[in-house]
């Protein structure tokens, strides 16, 4: 549902994958749903997302419409009792998020957000670092997503109303990384830049935990950042190479000097692990993945809403 760019890497991932089939797209345009259908070898098309919903033969819908329109469009599919993968962010709150949990659950309906990152394979491994305490006790996160796109006020990353801004897009990704790896935060200071349009156009972070530790993270329409990260504990340190969000390169570095450089590679577009995930889930009659449970999602819904909340009031 909905056939921009990131759907397109992800029906191409549908066809690398002998999990899942692409049955059906929906686009506003039916002659777009149509060239989407014989790019990715669709069984259908059609020119509403309505009728999408409405296809028996659908067991769950994939949402690549705007941030504005996830929350509507994700509950269609489940009212229509279709399971839903929506990309990120699942609402533009935590209250949106919240009522398509409930309705899902309700439903016992399988619903997750589409946060790519946790099914891609160097994201296990540097998670499964940090459940080992490889680098001892985490002191320090840093972590950036910058790109610097043709400024267009009607665009979904420009557009108030279509829920544009870095932090939603881009920043979206440094504080999911910081949520895994230190929990929620118990301060929070943040700052942005806007743009002529009103939206967050350069935001810098800085989280304070429970135990003392901090992140530093950022997000920006307006440089490009190297989209690294790195985190420092008391035993090490671990830099997840460029993108960080979808790596293949890790580097752990201890304090007693060894140095181990991980080469993990992703297939096709790197959306065949979450597809894949997603699909065993479905088959298992499952309602939420372990790995990115509801209440992980709503977690992060919250913190986005927190560092929103700072950042309007700078704006002021």
């Amino acid at each position: 549902m909905g056939l921009g760019k990131i759907a397109h890497k992800f029906a191409h991932d549908i066809l690398l994958s002998e999990a899942a089939h692409l049955q059906a797209v929906a686009s506003r345009s039916a002659e777009k749903a149509e060239k989407f259908k014989t790019d990715y070898h669709a069984d259908s098309a059609y020119g509403s997302y309505l009728e999408l919903v409405k296809d028996e033969a659908v067991d769950i819908v994939y949402i690549a419409l705007p941030h504005s329109q996830h929350f509507e469009f994700s509950m269609l599919a489940l009212q229509h009792d279709k399971s839903v993968l929506c990309e990120k962010p699942m609402g533009l709150g935590p209250q949106e998020v919240e009522k398509l949990q409930t309705e899902a659950k309700k439903r016992k309906l399988f619903l997750m957000e589409g946060i790519w990152t946790r099914f891609i394979p160097a994201s296990q491994q540097l998670f499964n670092l940090f459940d080992e305490k490889t680098i001892g006790e985490i002191i320090s996160l840093k972590a950036d997503f910058g790109f610097k796109p043709n400024y267009n006020p009607s665009s979904r990353l420009f557009d108030p109303a279509l829920g544009g801004g870095s932090l939603l897009d881009v920043g979206f990704y440094p504080l999911y990384l910081s949520l895994m790896a230190l929990g929620e935060p118990k301060d929070i200071k943040a700052f942005a830049r806007f743009s002529d349009s009103g939206v967050d156009s350069h935001c810098q972070i800085l989280l304070r935990f429970h135990d003392g530790a901090l992140a530093q993270l950022e997000s920006s329409f307006e440089v490009q950042t190297p989209t690294e990260a790195y985190i420092y504990g008391t035993k090490g340190s671990i830099k997840v190479h460029s993108r960080f969000h979808h790596p293949e390169n890790i580097t752990l570095r201890l304090n007693q000097g060894l140095t181990k450089d991980f080469e993990i590679k992703y297939r096709g577009n790197g959306y065949v692990h979450e597809i894949e995930a997603v699909s065993l889930n479905l088959l298992e009659g499952k309602i939420e993945n372990e790995l990115l449970p509801h209440h992980h999602s709503l977690k992060l819904s919250q913190l986005l809403a927190r560092v929103k909340k700072e950042i309007d009031r700078d704006s002021n």
